[in-house]
């Protein structure tokens, strides 16, 4: 076993210094495919498999196209946030922002689609990422959006309840639900 975890790692080193040889390299060999990015996604994987670098790889794919017009683009998307959320283990990232991001999007993409299976996505996202407000948030204007205005304020009312930071996210939400707006933030607010 010894003998088999020297290797692993030695062979991990080797591509990490095989990467480092130069940018151009590096660029092609990550956008190997540039069709469905598998190349991109492989490499994330395989190597760090951080919130961070699927972020950032989700984020640049979503600049590929505006999702609420183009169908097929929604569809890349959520098959690659979905890969995402099923890499990186909520036990380990509950914590981290990067994470609860992903969650977040997950569920506002899933929300073009399918306001039941988003609604699911959001309380996964609350249930593992409690402590940022934004998550909350993110939940609440959904409910908002579906009409249930009771709903959208338990939401932010047990946010406020269980800590969630930062506290004055969540106030100004609450503000601009009792005002009545649409939006429970505003971009600036963001």
């Amino acid at each position: 076993i010894t003998s088999i975890m020297n290797r692993v790692r030695n062979l991990k080193s080797k591509y990490r210094n095989e990467e480092n040889i130069t940018d151009e390299f590096n660029y092609t060999k990550i956008s190997a495919d540039t069709t469905d990015n598998s190349g991109t996604v492989n490499q994330i994987m395989m190597t760090t498999n951080s919130p961070e670098d699927w972020l950032c790889f989700l984020l640049k794919l979503e600049k590929k196209g505006v999702p609420q017009m183009d169908v097929s683009l929604l569809n890349r998307l959520i098959g690659r946030y979905s890969q995402a959320v099923t890499a990186l283990p909520a036990e380990k990232y509950s914590q981290d922002e990067s994470y609860a991001r992903i969650l977040v999007r997950f569920a506002e993409l899933k929300a073009l689609q399918d306001p039941e299976e988003a609604r699911d996505q959001f309380h996964l996202a609350r249930l593992n990422c409690k402590k940022f407000a934004f998550v909350h948030v993110a939940f609440a204007q959904f409910e908002l959006s579906q009409e249930n205005e009771k709903k959208c304020k338990q939401i932010l009312q047990k946010a406020v309840e269980c800590s969630a930071v930062p506290l004055e996210l969540l106030e100004t939400a609450l503000q601009n639900l009792h005002l009545k707006k649409k939006q429970l933030l505003s971009d600036e607010e963001k």
